[in-house]
């Protein structure tokens, strides 16, 4: 039975579209904030690194933003950027600023620590968060986090390799909270879906040479596939590089990331050719980083789609008579096609994606299972 949708939406689509204009309107200058004079009432108020070390990233999410207002936005909405400092603290205060003007609906912060100290303010004033965090743990309470957990991806990529007949799996991941987290997800991911994980090996991310840990995995025992959840690109490289000294290589032993592999250049590496992982759908950001880069004159950082589908779904749900931004409007079952394809935001504050399964190639990426369309054809 088709789950019935909590707003109104165009026929036949069985989901909330946010798509791109026809035609494009102009775009704001860069760093040039699209504000709308209602005698001073910030309606949302968007949380991000201005200055500091991630500020790049930070810029990147604010030009998103006002792309989407531009595009989606109408006359009623206001969207003003505070600055987090890219610090717990620097995000406390920006939300204490946010509540003080009045916002409806708070974007941001970046991080997970970030969101634990916006939190508690933004609950004792009633305004829903839209963070992007990755942490599933920040969710609730009025927070809902927009990132691409781990969970999710581990169980896409676990889901996929298992139809294929690999039935038993090996871990090798840096020897920390990331890497922690993600090694659990995948275990519990790969025993919902009938493998069995045999072994686990860590490396200190620290240290530039993985041979010890690769060595007593490749001692360890037999398995058919290792995920590699190396978040940061160059080591992720490394590691793998190193694999097929000890006989680790493809296709005898298959390599499997998450969305951390999503990287221009990641074939670049011969040891990933061939390696498949989880992400959001390559086709749907195709048209956010166009017309990114016609409006700003160079491509988003990666992350700056969340920033794009949040302020979207704000724009969105500002149109629908009586909405508003409660807890009822975000979570519209049927959810939302973004730059990053299908999401929904589920009650516990998750959020919900549609993932796509790649496949490295030496010149880009193949899709070897495509991303489903509708939660429907999920089968959620």
């Amino acid at each position: 039975m088709a789950e019935e949708p909590t707003v109104a939406l165009p026929p036949p689509t069985q989901q909330a579209v946010l798509p791109p204009p026809a035609p494009l309107p102009p775009p704001p200058a860069p760093g040039q904030t699209h504000r709308v004079d209602l005698g001073g009432r910030t309606d949302v108020a968007l949380l991000l690194p201005q200055t500091g070390q991630s500020s790049q990233l930070g810029r990147d999410m604010l030009d998103a933003a006002e792309l989407a207002l531009s595009e989606l936005g109408g006359n009623d909405m206001v969207l003003t950027p505070k600055d987090t400092h890219g610090t717990a603290e620097g995000a406390a205060a920006a939300a204490q600023s946010a509540v003080a003007d009045g916002a409806r609906l708070i974007i941001g912060p970046r991080t997970a620590q970030e969101a634990d100290a916006v939190a508690p303010i933004a609950r004792a004033a009633g305004v829903n968060v839209l963070c992007f965090s990755n942490q599933a743990r920040v969710a609730g309470g009025g927070v809902f986090v927009l990132g691409f957990l781990p969970e999710q991806e581990a169980h896409r990529i676990a889901e996929y390799a298992k139809s294929t007949g690999i039935d038993h799996y090996a871990v090798l991941a840096p020897a920390n909270p990331y890497g922690q987290l993600t090694t659990a997800a995948f275990r519990n991911a790969v025993a919902q879906v009938g493998g069995t994980v045999d072994m686990v090996e860590t490396y200190d991310p620290g240290n530039a040479d993985p041979r010890s840990a690769v060595e007593a995995l490749a001692n360890g025992g037999s398995f058919q596939a290792v995920l590699l959840p190396e978040p940061a690109a160059q080591r992720l490289k490394n590691v793998a590089s190193v694999l097929p000294v000890y006989k680790i290589a493809q296709p005898d032993v298959r390599l499997l990331g998450i969305d951390s592999w999503d990287v221009p250049d990641i074939g670049r590496e011969p040891a990933l050719v061939g390696g498949w992982y989880a992400a959001p759908p390559p086709d749907a950001r195709t048209g956010f980083v166009q017309r990114f880069t016609q409006a700003y004159g160079h491509a988003p950082g990666r992350l700056a789609t969340l920033a794009y589908d949040a302020v979207a779904v704000a724009a969105t749900l500002q149109k629908v008579p009586g909405g508003g931004f409660t807890a009822a409007a975000l979570t519209n079952p049927s959810g939302f096609a973004g730059a990053d394809g299908i999401f929904r935001l589920r009650p516990d504050g998750t959020s919900e994606r549609g993932y796509a399964v790649l496949q490295v190639e030496r010149e880009g990426v193949t899709v070897v299972s495509p991303a489903p369309e509708t939660f429907q054809e999920a089968g959620h």
